[in-house]
Formats: structure tokens, sequence, C-alpha cells
């Protein structure tokens, strides 16, 4: 696994607590950075950081383009789990301009697969693929 796709991961769990939890992802990240030397250094990963923090800034417009392209799912009915990979997802397509859109729908496809539904990674690349197909006529 790429230092990326683990950093992508270290992502998802942290967006998935503050999900669970109803907290700002900032926070969370930063209550979970612990950079000190021992056995309870979890030193964040620099990507995870920019990763939550471009979701957490622009995460009024993500939620907006997954409420309008998640068909016939409102955002509370979607699986926590599938939102926030389509939350990462949704973040590299549009405003990571380092990575091709391609990796970012095959990188949201391999959590779905590992940590998700059976049905879930099809629905995510469909909703991605749509964005992705769309995101020169998208404003951000």
């Amino acid at each position: 696994m790429s230092a990326r796709s683990k950093a992508r991961k270290q992502a998802l769990d942290l967006l998935f607590e503050s999900d669970i939890r109803g907290t700002n992802a900032l926070e969370t990240l930063q209550k979970r950075d612990i950079v000190e030397e021992g056995p309870d250094a979890r030193p964040i990963r620099e990507y995870t950081k920019v990763l939550i923090a471009g979701v957490a800034e622009n995460s009024r417009k993500i939620d907006e383009l997954i409420t309008t392209y998640a068909q016939g799912w409102d955002m509370d009915r979607l699986p926590n789990v599938d939102r926030n990979i389509l939350r990462l997802g949704i973040y590299e397509i549009l405003w990571a301009s380092d990575i091709p859109d391609s990796v970012a729908i095959d990188e949201a496809l391999d959590l779905a697969k590992e940590l998700s539904t059976d049905d879930s990674a099809g629905y995510i690349h469909g909703v991605l693929g749509r964005i992705a197909s769309l995101k020169e006529n998208i404003s951000i």
C-alpha cells in the first residue's frame, strides 16, 4: 500500500470518527495527532492533514454535490463510511490538481471494497465518475 493510500485510509478513519461523533474533523485531527515519542505516538501523515483540511474547508460544496449526484439517497441515509469515501474522492477530483481523477476514483473504490458493503463500490464509482465527467462545469 502506497504512502498516499495509507494517508487516505487514515483520513477516512478521522472523517468517519468525526461523522459518528458529530464533531469537527479538524478538531478530531488535532486531538489524534500525538507526535511525542513512545508507545502512544500516533503521528498523522502530512497528506492526511491535507485531505482533512481540504474536506473541512469545502464541506458545504462537497455535501451539496453528494446530495445532487447520489440519486435516490439522502445524505443521512448513506452509510457513514460511504459518505466519507465520497467526500474524500470528491475533494481529490475537484481540488487536488496533482491527483488524476482516475487515481482518486480507484483509491475511493479500494477503500469501499475493503471497508463497506458489496454494493458500495459500484455506487461510489457511479457518483465519482459522474462528478469527474462534469467537473469542468461545476463551480467551486
